[in-house]
């Protein structure tokens, strides 16, 4: 058993999540940043960005209610989750987007929330970029869902290049923020960028 993985198991939020039915401890992680930003309203229609293993997407369902409307997507498969539609696919992949589109009614998503990470190699300059490109990716898919007003949420790693990403989602939300949940591990360069308030406007 690697230290990695000892230290993962006595780390807090890992046993909480494992106590509390939560399938990933990333799940505190989003209850941090809707505690700080109020990202959820009940009845909300929202769209997970790679949802798997689910911790995100059952934090979603708690927060907006009964009324609302998730749906989550991830190349990878996912245990069902009662009341949320799930889309297996690549979120580049026009097919899978005209796919979340047909799921939405060919209506627009309140929010667009994305924890995805690369695949680690162990190279932080290879694993930042990689990251930067995922969360452009899922901007930009973001910009295609939203309706005007909508609220976008996505992790990323530290590096160069993140000013540049964040000032780009700045021209078209009128309030971006940086968030470093609690529930981040100490050495994790994790951050996540809020962004509410969609402008009317296409990227």
């Amino acid at each position: 058993m690697t230290r990695w993985y000892q230290e993962k198991k006595k780390e807090h939020f890992y046993k909480e999540a494992k106590r509390v039915g939560y399938r990933a401890r990333s799940a505190f992680k989003l209850k941090q940043i809707n505690r700080r930003f109020n990202i959820f309203s009940k009845t909300d229609t929202v769209v997970d960005l790679g949802a798997a293993p689910g911790g995100w997407t059952q934090v979603t369902k708690e927060l907006i209610g009964k009324h609302g409307k998730i749906i989550g997507v991830d190349i990878l498969p996912i245990k069902p989750i009662e009341d949320v539609e799930f889309i297996q696919g690549d979120i580049t992949d026009k097919e899978i987007q005209n796919k979340i589109i047909n799921r939405l009614n060919n209506s627009l998503a309140d929010v667009v929330i994305s924890d995805i990470s690369p695949d680690i190699s162990g190279n932080y300059s290879i694993d930042q970029s990689r990251s930067l490109w995922l969360c452009e990716q899922a901007f930009n898919v973001a910009c295609i869902l939203l309706k005007p007003g909508g609220i976008f949420v996505c992790k990323i790693f530290e590096g160069p290049d993140i000013n540049n990403f964040i000032n780009e989602v700045k021209k078209y939300f009128d309030l971006v923020k940086k968030f470093s949940p609690k529930a981040s591990r100490k050495r994790s360069s994790e951050i996540y960028i809020i962004a509410k308030s969609l402008k009317n406007i296409s990227p």
